[in-house]
């Protein structure tokens, strides 16, 4: 996913209404994982049963009923996870490796990879036109893969470095982190069609999608989550998040958005009536940026691990072995 940002930069004018963090969301579990070394994209399963985590050198599967670790895919470099319950295969990124492995969703067991561009990065599955989209970060350009066949059917050039993705009818739509901008792209034609500059900010990473409205919710490391109708191309506000935000979920029973990020609080933003407000700001851990969502339970996991100053020569903070962990956030009860 994106590197950090420090950046500040000017909020577009909204109304922002505050709430108290307490009424919204509560730790209701903790899982230590253990294992060294650091992490990436969360992704849960169809049902909610399992939650599969891209963490240094392996997929983690995790039982989302008591949060034991049920089995693990190899990986060189994970980034992350697609999940194709129909054929009853999961496909997860390498990016060292370059290639995506492709294993079967009941054994875990690996069943072929697939060679990709430079640096696969996100993945998702697009129901839509049910194939798997892949991002590859350095060599720019999202590849679709036709799950029914394993073969790659299209090599769409992006320009820039690409991040996380979400899919509607006909489109897919991508973050260009480096050129602060969301790409959509054709999925009858596989042809880019647009690139929408995203006003006050910087290196979009996460990317969520209100279906129904169309409406994309992109996560920037300058401390925004800008809100963009995807329909007519223009952008609807711009809200203020934490430091070094960088994922993104939408959750279309309660009408919410959400953005997590390294400083240790989660942000929550609510839909009422087409207009969009921060509810509250709800704290969680240092680390825990990356995010998976429930949309039945309304669960919210988010990965860390306990954080100590940057090693010699290094920027991030460093990783405290044995400590890994998942964090499961709830609505609070009223």
């Amino acid at each position: 996913m994106k590197k950090l940002s420090m950046l500040l930069l000017l909020i577009l004018p909204v109304c922002v209404v505050a709430q108290d963090s307490k009424l919204l969301y509560e730790q209701t579990a903790k899982w230590t994982i253990g294992g060294e070394g650091g992490w990436d994209y969360l992704t849960l399963s169809h049902d909610g049963s399992r939650l599969f985590v891209a963490h240094m050198n392996k997929i983690e599967v995790i039982d989302t009923s008591n949060g034991k670790v049920v089995g693990e895919i190899p990986a060189d470099g994970a980034h992350g996870t697609a999940l194709v319950p129909d054929k009853n295969l999961g496909f997860s990124t390498n990016g060292r490796a370059g290639d995506v492995t492709v294993f079967d969703l009941e054994t875990l067991k690996v069943k072929t990879q697939i060679k990709a561009g430079e640096n696969p990065d996100a993945i998702i599955y697009d129901p839509y036109s049910k194939h798997v989209i892949v991002m590859n970060g350095r060599s720019h350009d999202m590849m679709a893969i036709d799950p029914s066949t394993l073969k790659v059917v299209a090599d769409v050039p992006l320009g820039g470095k690409l991040e996380f993705a979400a899919a509607a009818p006909g489109h897919v739509y991508i973050n260009v982190e480096d050129m602060g901008e969301i790409a959509s792209v054709d999925t009858t034609t596989w042809k880019a069609e647009q690139h929408w500059k995203l006003e006050n900010c910087e290196e979009p990473g996460g990317l969520a999608i209100d279906e129904k409205h169309e409406t994309l919710f992109s996560a920037c490391g300058n401390k925004n989550m800008v809100v963009f109708d995807a329909k007519n191309g223009k952008q609807i506000t711009t809200l203020p998040t934490g430091v070094g935000t960088d994922a993104a979920k939408f959750d279309p029973g309660l009408k919410r958005a959400f953005a997590s990020n390294g400083q240790g609080t989660l942000t929550v933003i609510q839909e009422k009536d087409g207009k969009y407000e921060v509810a509250g700001n709800v704290d969680t851990a240092r680390g825990a940026r990356t995010m998976a969502l429930d949309p039945k339970s309304h669960r919210i996991y988010l990965a860390t691990a306990e954080l100590g100053p940057p090693a010699e020569g290094q920027r991030r903070p460093s990783i405290k072995p044995g400590t890994f962990m998942i964090l499961v956030y709830s609505p609070a009860k009223k």
